[in-house]
């Protein structure tokens, strides 16, 4: 019942820019919840699903050291939406990015991760 939606991938060229969105909504039957940790990964062509950033509800932020300097995470707590804006695009970016979200559930006081359809970003040479 709860939804994280991503929009904002595309085709670009090498040295361009995308803006990803990722904004949560519904609601779980029974209980109330509050998202804690929200963040991005990614799939490219033959690896595994790796971290890209992550962002805490308070701001923290962490990110792989294969984009740090060039993307940057960001978040509305009052919409629940996740940004991350990535500058000076790579060939190797390219790959299915997915928003993650991290939900506190009130009861029974558990954390419960959920996840995003997914967004194809295409970097080309």
């Amino acid at each position: 019942q709860v939804q994280l939606v991503e929009s904002g991938g595309g085709l670009v060229q090498a040295g361009g820019s995308l803006r990803l969105s990722c904004t949560a909504s519904g609601s779980i039957p029974g209980s109330v919840f509050s998202i804690s940790g929200m963040g991005w990964y990614r799939q490219a062509p033959g690896k595994q699903r790796d971290l890209v950033a992550t962002i805490l509800s308070g701001g923290l932020t962490n990110y792989a050291d294969s984009v740090k300097g060039r993307f940057t995470i960001s978040r509305d707590n009052a919409k629940n939406t996740v940004y991350l804006q990535m500058n000076g695009l790579k060939p190797e970016d390219t790959a299915v990015y997915y928003c993650a979200a991290d939900l506190f559930v009130v009861t029974p006081g558990t954390y419960k991760r959920h996840w995003g359809q997914g967004t194809q970003v295409t970097v080309s040479s």
